[in-house]
């Protein structure tokens, strides 16, 4: 596994663990949803083909980060 992919996929599972928190998940148990989406991340990444694999990573980031820059304009409009 390559360092690229690596440092992609730490926001991915920042950005996961915050989602999940939001959706109530007990703020005890983040760092345990974090490594464990760090291991089923690195394990399905390990095991599909690069052109899937990239188009999936892709989407995460961009989703996320579409979620993210949504909730920041709603907290800057509505205070």
């Amino acid at each position: 596994m390559d360092a690229l992919l690596n440092a992609a996929l730490v926001p991915v599972i920042i950005g996961l663990v915050e989602l999940a928190k939001n959706l109530g998940l007990p703020t005890r148990y983040a760092g345990l949803l974090a490594v464990v989406l760090g291991i089923v991340l690195v394990y399905v990444w390990t095991y599909l083909s690069g052109e899937a694999r990239d188009v999936i990573l892709v989407g995460l980031g961009t989703g996320l980060a579409a979620a993210g820059l949504y909730s920041a304009g709603k907290a800057v409009l509505h205070g």
